[in-house]
C-alpha cells in the first residue's frame, strides 16, 4: 500500500524535474560547463566498480601418507570459483581525460584491472577420494591442501588472456555509458567515449572532413 501511494509523488517529482531540465536547456546559459568536471562526477561515487565476473572450475588433487606410508589415501575435487575485475577508479582525475571540443569527443586512461581474490563455493565442490583407510585427519588435511591449490590455480586461470581481454571490454562499455550519458544530459550532445587501459596506445584521430566541392 504505501509503494502505490508513493507513485503519484514520484510521479510528480518526476515530471517536475523533467520541467526544471527543459527550462534550463530553453532559456539557460549556452555554456555547458566543464565536460571533465561532469566525467569526474560520475566517478565520485563509484571508487571500486566491479566490471567482469568470470565462473571457474579448477580441479585439483593431494595425497596423504601416514603411519611411515602404511596408509595412504588421495582425494581430487572440483571446486567452483568466482572471481571479479574490479577498477579502482579513485585514481582517476583530470590528468586520465582529455576533452576534444571540435570532435565532441572525450578520451579516457584507465588503470590496469584488479583480479580480485576467488570466492570459492566448497558447498558445491565435487571429492573424489581414494584410500583404504581415510581417517578423519586425513581428509580435513586433504581438503585444506586442495582448496589451498585450487585458490591458487583460479588465479592463475583469471589471469588467462582470454579472460582478461573479456574483462577489459566490458570494462570500456561500462565506463562509455557511465559517462557518455552524464554528457549528453548536461547539454554536451551525441558525444564520442574513447577508453584505453595504461599502456595501450590511444585511439587514431578522425581523418579531417572533405572539403565541399565547388559549384
Amino acid at each position: 500500500m504505501a509503494r502505490v501511494q508513493a507513485l503519484p509523488w514520484l510521479l510528480f517529482i518526476m515530471v517536475l524535474a523533467l520541467a526544471v531540465w527543459l527550462g534550463w536547456r530553453a532559456f539557460g546559459p549556452q555554456d555547458n560547463g566543464d565536460p571533465l568536471a561532469t566525467s569526474l562526477v560520475a566517478f565520485e561515487k563509484q571508487n571500486r566498480l566491479t566490471v567482469f565476473s568470470a565462473q571457474l572450475s579448477p580441479v585439483v588433487a593431494s595425497e596423504d601418507s601416514r603411519l611411515f606410508g602404511a596408509l595412504r589415501s588421495r582425494q581430487v575435487a572440483v571446486i567452483p570459483a568466482r572471481v571479479d575485475y574490479t577498477l579502482d577508479l579513485s585514481a582517476m582525475d583530470r590528468k586520465r581525460m582529455s576533452w576534444n571540443d571540435a570532435s565532441d569527443t572525450l578520451d579516457v586512461q584507465l588503470p590496469a584491472l584488479t583480479i580480485g581474490r576467488p570466492n570459492l563455493d566448497e558447498g558445491r565442490a565435487q571429492y573424489l577420494r581414494e584410500g583404504l583407510w581415510i581417517t578423519r585427519t586425513a581428509q580435513d588435511e586433504l581438503t585444506r591442501k586442495n582448496t589451498a591449490l585450487a585458490e591458487r590455480q583460479a588465479v592463475e586461470q583469471a589471469a588467462n588472456p582470454v579472460l582478461l581481454t573479456l574483462a577489459r571490454g566490458a570494462a570500456k562499455d561500462a565506463i562509455r555509458q557511465n559517462l557518455a550519458i552524464p554528457l549528453q544530459v548536461a547539454g554536451f550532445g551525441n558525444v564520442t567515449v574513447n577508453v584505453r587501459f595504461d599502456g595501450e596506445a590511444p585511439a587514431p584521430a578522425p581523418a579531417p572532413a572533405a572539403p565541399a566541392p565547388a559549384n
